[in-house]
């Protein structure tokens, strides 16, 4: 196939072709071969152009983790349009303003999520009656329709100026990722996969084509198993899994279930670790289990702007003794990295600077904000006198002595929440839009372990008590659950710098129990709570950090994360000798619902008399 010929329909089909009756994907709510994927992905392709959509335009694809969701995407990619992946757990506030932003005019859906995208001012397509057998005759075809740069997807991060951004990829940034890194990895048709991130974050690009454009299997992980590392562990054994994409806080939790099991992950033979900086140090107890070639352990730095991943980095034992510096290793080898001052020059060898990339990888920009792209996607003068056209990437990396780069942090205040880039304005911006806050930041608070949650301060005469869980429904109505805010602190006033600026240094820590305590808290008026509820109660206020802890109140709207609520209940199993599965939790995360699980597991296991 012609280069000019390539994109991730054309040699999706050339995959289908050769491997029409292999399982491509496996998921909860169905298992479809890749003809059976291929056919179904063609009809909604029908659908969309009968609609009306035009090539190129973007569609809007919110969808629950399964198979439905791959037929998405892939619909809406032979269809010549791009898919604008949407979360269901973003608040209808949020899921609207995308949907607009984006100019999409048609919104693939499920029926379950039907009422959720109804309202938004677009038609909806359903992805539930598609079947291999519900059309005569062959599918339309998709020859023609899309080309290596057309758009593939419009994926949204967190924007400075208190809006998201909407990242331009096309087809053939996504192709070349997976062409220059076939060498390192040398992934095929016995590889299994796991899709384990949202759709509506870069990971799952990586994840989706690379089993899709090889001939693979993609293992969807249900939300319920992606909270539970045992659950998790347990899918991946199960399912043979051989290549396992991480962030490093998420792999942290399941390398800890690892060392609880006595089953071992024998057919995984990489993990590769992205979204977030990796500290080696953290990989100890596993590579002192498994070595550091089985599997093999890489770290790849990357951003969605560079097309999800843009370095390469295979990770030894050696690197145990590392401290201070993340190893991100490599630029992938269609890319240049450029280390540069404050003044777009380089800097002295060896010295630390801005990372700007350039090459093959970057996107085409940002949705509908020619203001930004020259303010990100910039030209560098080389000291050759060229002109390279580089992504900014606000990082800063130093080269290291025995090659390869170093990720050092960040040159602004963006922070990184499980995995996803979180500009502080944005929340700062909602915060500031009630009447009683004269103004608001935020700051990231790391508990350890990985768990980091967002902690706002504002300013503000009302009374703490009150206002904080009101500006906890404003987030939830305005913010995605990774961007808001678990913790409240309310000041009269923000301490300031002399040049006018909020001084953070002087913030004063959240103390649980202080008048500038957070407050989704409110006073337990219920019956009194039993011994295992009052134990299970504790956890949870050393966990949250919070004063009291009410029965009935969910562990979420205490300032709760995913990553807390999993130590949370490794404390409760560990207190009381259980062994419940975080699933338990599915009809809600309350101290009462908690209690009775673990009551009824105690009596369970209680000799009989």
């Amino acid at each position: 196939m012609e280069l000019a010929e390539r994109t991730l329909v054309t040699l999706f089909e050339g995959v289908v072709a050769r491997f029409s009756s292999k399982v491509a994907v496996t998921a909860d709510d169905g298992e479809l071969t890749y003809r059976e994927l291929n056919r179904r992905a063609d009809l909604l392709a029908g659908e969309l152009r009968t609609a009306g959509v035009g090539p190129g335009a973007a569609v809007a694809l919110l969808a629950p983790r399964g198979a439905r969701l791959l037929i998405g995407v892939l619909g809406i990619l032979k269809a010549g349009n791009a898919y604008v992946p949407i979360d269901p757990g973003y608040p209808p506030e949020r899921i609207a303003w995308t949907v607009k932003d984006s100019g999409a005019s048609v919104i693939v859906s499920t029926s379950e999520l039907a009422e959720t995208v109804s309202g938004q001012g677009a038609d909806v397509l359903l992805v539930d009656h598609q079947t291999a057998e519900s059309a005569d005759g062959p599918a339309p075809s998709a020859e023609g329709i899309t080309a290596p740069d057309g758009l593939a997807y419009v994926i949204y991060t967190s924007g400075s100026t208190g809006v998201p951004k909407g990242v331009q990829v096309e087809h053939r940034n996504v192709v070349r990722l997976f062409d220059v890194t076939q060498e390192q990895f040398g992934f095929d048709e016995n590889d299994v996969w796991t899709l384990f991130h949202s759709a509506a974050f870069d990971f799952s690009v990586w994840e989706i084509w690379g089993a899709l454009l090889f001939g693979g299997r993609l293992v969807v992980v249900p939300t319920e198993t992606a909270r539970s590392p045992e659950a998790f562990h347990e899918l991946l054994r199960r399912e043979r899994v051989t290549v396992l994409n991480q962030t490093p806080s998420a792999f942290g939790r399941l390398a800890a279930a690892d060392t609880k099991s006595a089953e071992r992950l024998t057919s995984l033979r990489v993990v590769v670790f992205g979204g977030e900086r990796l500290e080696p140090t953290s990989l100890g107890d596993w590579i002192e289990r498994h070595g550091d070639n089985a599997p093999r352990l890489v770290n790849m730095y990357g951003i969605t702007e560079a097309t999800v991943h843009a370095s390469y980095r295979p990770l030894t034992a050696a690197d145990l003794d590392a401290h201070g510096v993340s190893p991100i290793g490599d630029p992938l080898p269609d890319l240049v990295f450029h280390v540069l001052g404050d003044d777009m020059q380089p800097v002295a060898e060896g010295e630390p600077g801005e990372l700007y990339i350039e090459g093959a990888g970057l996107a085409r920009g940002y949705l509908g904000r020619p203001d930004l792209n020259k303010e990100r996607f910039v030209d560098h003068i080389a000291s050759d006198g060229t002109v390279r056209h580089c992504y900014r990437t606000g990082d800063r990396v130093v080269p290291l002595p025995q090659g390869g780069y170093g990720y050092l942090g960040r040159t602004d205040d963006q922070m990184k929440i499980r995995g996803y880039r979180v500009e502080p304005g944005e929340i700062e911006a909602v915060l500031a839009g009630h009447a009683d806050v004269s103004a608001a930041v935020v700051v990231p608070r790391d508990y350890g372990g990985g768990d980091v949650r967002v902690v706002a301060y504002v300013g503000s005469e009302a009374e703490a008590g009150t206002l904080a869980p009101q500006l906890g429904q404003t987030a939830a109505a305005a913010l995605p659950p990774h961007m808001r805010p678990s913790t409240y602190v309310v000041l009269p006033e923000l301490p300031l710098t002399l040049n006018g600026k909020v001084d953070k240094n002087r913030l004063p820590a959240p103390v649980a129990g202080s008048a500038a305590a957070p407050v989704h808290i409110v006073a337990h008026d219920g019956p009194e709570l039993t011994a295992t509820q009052r134990r299970i109660a504790g956890i949870w206020q050393a966990v949250l950090d919070v004063p009291e802890v009410p029965g009935d109140a969910d562990f979420f709207d205490l300032g709760g994360t995913s990553l807390s609520l999993l130590r949370m209940f490794g404390q409760v199993n560990e207190a009381f000798g259980t062994d419940l599965e975080i699933t338990v939790l599915i009809d809600g995360a309350t101290v009462g619902i908690l209690a009775r699980h673990v009551d009824d597991a105690l009596s369970a296991s209680a000799p009989t008399v």
